[in-house]
């Protein structure tokens, strides 16, 4: 806000103002005033009126500063200066109406200054009724009477022609009067204590406080604490924009330097408007390979930071935050936001990430929808529990566990319908359910509160504890005292650590072997896939297994449902649904859909069910050692082995569930269990004829290829002829053998297939691995060489 004496209104009528009108005065602070009794104020009624109306006077004797007909000033300023004086005193707030212009030169000739309230709004003008107003504004217009007039005389004095002393609204008390537009101001002392306190990072709520102590109170400080907020924003635009050159420079040399370093500004280069946005190519490299989930981190927006400086983040595949890209954020609006929102996107190649993590802002929100109308927006849980802190200091001190309790009510909750027991039995039990800003993050609940985001990817390995991604990329490099001069050197140094650490977490992956804690096929798969940090996590959960145990619940024929809970812990039960033939399982813990990895109660699953192995749709290539590779290892085994168990175990389960079934049936009276169990006599006998065609099969394929037999069946066959070796037609049950002979040996030729791919890949794979270890040692030599320098 500009801190000037009185806001104007340029517009010529004086009875039909509106509040949004940008060349009215923008005044709302009256109606959100205390109904407090004036105490210095007497009633009386005006005989030009109707009894209904009542009329506010000035109690006492104020000759010496009330305005009266004929009296003079040496200039409108001063007209506007001691009318605005009377207010204070009075209890109101002043602007300017009308003016009266000279048909010779244009020059004002007559002015009318009013009481704030005076008119009222016009709600049927053509720009108020044909747009819809997103935040309406409270009614401050009563149609208020009181109004000084001023004219100017031919010698260049100006006098008072007219003055209206009544008002219809109540006045404000004098402990009130500087929460009025037109009395708040912040003077040139103050002004120098903000700056002072601003530059040690200190925040407008501390300064205000400070404030009040300094001048003995808020009424004496003579402005709000939106003033000092809005002054310090302003004041750091103002030293933004004496450094905005710098910035400006620094992005055109990395351009110039690498074409693929992108930047974009709002506006132009002449006519800096807005935001600036930028993102190096390693950024954009690491948005193809980990940009599923974004986090658009605004803590250094705040006025405790010299830097409006908002970085776009994520996770890599050691767990790491990952940079993709940066933002100096000087124009707030939602228009703003929505160009910021954009440009990133398309300096990202125009892919939507699946969610993005933001702070708890109606604005950003808003930006959000217009530009990832499909990716889950979620506001930050922990900048929330820091709110928490200011907005419920009161409870909190007087109340000191409620704030555990409040963690407690907002994390450990597993289902909807308890959090929403356990929220209401909170605000409940600490007289809180009218407190405004508890409302407002509980109608906010599905966008921040944990039960209700565990069905989208936000690649964290817990729901309740805070994920390393969503502390800040650039902690412990920028802080309160940072500037434009220091931030760039700052800035490549956090890059550049970053980087360092990836590079150790890669070392560490190819150059050292996991502990396996388990015999399971399932552990050593997923100690060569996944990097070092994910397997501990995954392993965490493979071994957590042991301590559970599952049971069938529900088979709809396609899919059953196990129960799992610890043993003796029934009541905590986890329901797991398992598709058998799609190897597919789905847990109502829903981990694998938050974070990319499978949970120990699905595991259990797959431990009871005989799965060996980690079905590849269960394997996210984002968590894996190659995630940065373009070669698709993890789509298909890699091991002939391995496939051979992932084959073996959709027989076993296949088989075992249809068995199930067949014997449910057969059990269920004398006649079907007889019939059953001369089908399964049958069933035994042809079992063990195709085991031991089997083994034959075994043998005619480990035989030499150039056999006169065998060549000579498979000529016969396969030029269409039904004969044999001899001539002789072929019975019924030398066909059916001369069938099973190709089936074997097409099996076998899809063996060797197997085979040939399995070595194709372990080649392709060992290339990979030789290209990241040839990668980190140019790494190490780059940090040692400036180590040096």
């Amino acid at each position: 806000m500009e801190n000037e004496v009185l806001e104007f209104d340029i517009g010529l009528g004086s009875g039909a103002d509106d509040d949004d009108d940008d060349d009215a005065v923008d005044i709302d602070i009256d109606d959100d005033l205390p109904s407090t009794p004036p105490h210095h104020l007497t009633t009386s009624h005006n005989s030009a009126s109707t009894s209904a109306t009542r009329i506010y006077l000035p109690e006492g004797d104020l000759s010496d500063l009330e305005p009266y007909e004929g009296m003079e000033f040496e200039s409108e300023e001063a007209a506007k200066a001691f009318y605005n004086s009377y207010a204070r005193r009075v209890g109101f707030s002043t602007r300017v109406s009308s003016s009266r212009r000279s048909r010779r030169d244009g020059a004002i000739i007559q002015r009318q200054f009013v009481c704030a309230k005076e008119g009222f709004r016009n709600l049927n003008e053509k720009r108020t009724k044909d747009r819809e107003i997103k935040r309406p504004r409270v009614i401050t217009r009563v149609g208020c009477k009181a109004s000084l007039s001023v004219k100017m005389q031919d010698s260049g004095k100006w006098v008072v022609s007219s003055f209206v002393r009544g008002h219809n609204h109540e006045l404000v008390p004098p402990d009130q009067v500087h929460c009025l537009r037109s009395h708040r101001q912040i003077s040139g002392p103050a002004k120098t204590l903000i700056d002072t306190l601003q530059a040690a990072g200190m925040g407008p709520r501390r300064i205000m406080s400070a404030l009040i102590k300094e001048y003995g109170g808020i009424s004496k400080v003579g402005f709000t604490e939106v003033d000092c907020r809005n002054y310090m924003r302003n004041n750091r635009q103002r030293s933004m924009e004496g450094d905005i050159q710098l910035l400006l420079d620094y992005l055109r040399q990395m351009q110039s330097e690498n074409p693929d370093f992108f930047y974009a500004l709002q506006g132009d280069d002449g006519q800096f408007t807005g935001n600036v946005l930028w993102a190096d190519p390693r950024a954009r490299a690491n948005y193809s390979y980990f940009g599923d989930t974004v986090t658009f981190d605004t803590t250094y927006r705040s006025n405790r930071y010299r830097l409006p400086f908002a970085p776009f983040t994520g996770v890599n595949h050691h767990g790491q935050p990952v940079l993709f890209g940066c933002a100096f954020i000087l124009n707030e609006t939602e228009a703003s936001f929505v160009w910021l929102f954009q440009t990133w996107l398309t300096a990202m190649s125009g892919r939507h990430p699946l969610s993005i993590t933001t702070d708890h802002d109606a604005v950003i929100r808003l930006a959000i929808m217009q530009v990832f109308p499909e990716t889950r927006h979620r506001f930050c849980k922990w900048h929330i529990f820091k709110k928490c802190q200011e907005k419920l200091s009161h409870v909190l001190l007087k109340h000191p566990t409620f704030e555990s309790e409040f963690h407690k009510c907002v994390n450990l909750t597993e289902l909807i319908e308890e959090f929403e027991s356990c929220w209401l039995s909170l605000v409940d039990r600490y007289e809180l359910r009218d407190h405004e800003w508890l409302q407002t993050i509980y109608s906010d609940r599905r966008q921040w509160v944990p039960v209700y985001l565990r069905d989208a990817f936000f690649a964290e390995m817990s729901i309740t504890q805070r994920s390393d991604s969503m502390n800040s990329y650039f902690d412990g490099y920028v802080n309160a005292s940072t500037n434009l001069n220091h931030f760039f050197k700052l800035y490549e140094r956090a890059i550049e650590s970053r980087n360092e650490k990836e590079v150790k977490a890669d070392y560490d992956t190819m150059n050292t072997n996991p502990v396996l804690k388990t015999p399971s096929p399932m552990e050593k798969q997923a100690s060569g896939l996944y990097t070092r940090k994910l397997f501990v996590r995954f392993q965490e959960e493979l071994v957590g297994t042991l301590t559970f145990m599952a049971s069938k619940s529900e088979d709809d024929g396609e899919s059953i449902t196990y129960q799992v809970a610890k043993f003796g812990e029934d009541h905590k039960a986890y329901h797991v649904k398992f598709n058998v033939l799609e190897m597919k399982a789905t847990c109502s813990c829903q981990m694998f859909e938050f974070s990319g990895l499978l949970c120990r109660h699905v595991l259990t699953v797959f431990r009871v069910t005989n799965v060996l192995t980690l079905p590849s749709r269960y394997i996210l290539k984002r968590w894996t050692r190659n995630a940065k590779s373009n070669v698709i290892l993890e789509e298909r085994p890699t091991d002939v082995y391995t496939g051979y168990l992932e084959s073996h175990t959709v027989r076993y389960n296949t088989l075992r569930h249809e068995a199930f079934k067949f014997v449910e049936e057969g059990s269920k009276s004398l006649e079907t269990y007889n019939v059953a169990m001369g089908v399964l006599q049958e069933a035994t006998t042809r079992v063990a004829l195709a085991t031991k065609n089997d083994g034959r099969a075994g043998d005619v394929n480990g035989r030499n290829k150039g056999d006169s037999a065998s060549s000579g069946i498979r000529a016969n066959y396969t030029s269409g002829n039904h004969l044999g070796i001899s001539g002789q037609p072929l019975s019924e049950e030398d066909m059916d053998k001369k069938i099973q002979e190709l089936r074997d040996e097409l099996e076998y030729a899809n063996r060797k297939c197997e085979v040939y791919r399995a070595n194709l890949l372990s080649v392709l794979k060992d290339i990979e691995d030789h290209k990241l270890q040839l990668s980190i040692k140019v790494q190490s030599m780059k940090i040692s060489l400036k180590g040096s320098i």
